[in-house]
């Protein structure tokens, strides 16, 4: 009687190690920069925007304030 040996031949398993895909740093730090630059550019616009905002209420002060002069001696050599 012969013994026969079953060889069972194991599938080849191939380690993969898993890494994380290297982050791109230069591009995000890029990206935030780009961002940031790009709302101090806003906030610029807005304090511009506000301050000719405030040059026009000024304006239109001024020249109410004429207008009413001017309606003020009018009405005055009217009356007389």
């Amino acid at each position: 009687m012969s013994v026969q040996l079953l060889i069972r031949e194991k599938p080849r398993t191939v380690r993969v190690q898993l890494t994380a895909a290297p982050v791109p740093t230069k591009e995000i730090i890029e990206m935030l920069m780009q961002e940031e630059l790009a709302r101090v550019r806003i906030q610029e616009m807005r304090r511009e925007v506000r301050a000719q905002q405030l040059r026009g209420h000024a304006r239109a002060a001024r020249r109410w304030d004429r207008m009413a002069r001017w309606a003020s001696r009018r009405a005055d050599r009217h009356r007389s």
